[in-house]
């Protein structure tokens, strides 16, 4: 499996060694997906949030030219379970009422042979900290090699929601945080 993802990222960076300047990238919203998965004693509670807005330029020569910043809905987010649902938009948690959005914005982008990983500042509850994820960039299935008019981005981190003063019920739910993305970009223009 290692092979197939190894060779589907050379495929994508040697051709895009034609590609002369950072392309930039439409979010394909509606086909995209932001989830999160925290531990619940012996359980875990799952969500999605909503994507408000995305901004993706992808440079394949020089990774310093790339950069994403992405906005969510906070106050969209859904659950697994009703209760958590009530909970993380409330004050103890995510306090929607207040701190509508979460935001990310990159800082540098480092290119290995199969994954990518990306830092950036996220913001949470007015809070900013530094983050690491990691990435994965693909071609969208049906499209001709070298079409890199329709890419799909799967990345993946965790955050310690106490570092944001996400602090409520911390007897019940767990600290760390994993998120998982699906994005789908489409070229600009």
């Amino acid at each position: 499996m290692h092979y197939v993802w190894a060779g589907a990222l050379a495929l994508i960076f040697s051709v895009s060694a034609a590609l002369a300047e950072p392309v930039k990238y439409v979010l394909d919203a509606a086909n995209s997906v932001v989830s999160y998965e925290v531990g619940f004693g012996q359980d875990k509670i799952t969500g999605r949030m909503p994507i408000k807005a995305a901004d993706v330029t992808l440079d394949f020569q020089r990774n310093a030219n790339s950069n994403v910043a992405v906005v969510l809905n906070a106050a969209g987010a859904s659950s697994s379970f009703p209760f958590a649902e009530q909970a993380l938009k409330g004050p103890k948690v995510l306090a929607t009422g207040q701190f509508p959005e979460l935001v990310f914005r990159s800082s540098a982008f480092r290119i290995g042979t199969t994954t990518a990983e990306v830092d950036g500042q996220v913001t949470i509850r007015g809070v900013t900290r530094p983050i690491r994820l990691s990435a994965q960039v693909f071609r969208q299935q049906g499209t001709d090699p070298g079409d890199l008019s329709k890419m799909s981005v799967h990345i993946s981190g965790a955050v310690n929601r106490s570092d944001f003063g996400a602090t409520g019920w911390s007897d019940m739910v767990s600290d760390r945080v994993v998120v998982q993305i699906v994005a789908r970009l489409n070229r600009a223009g």
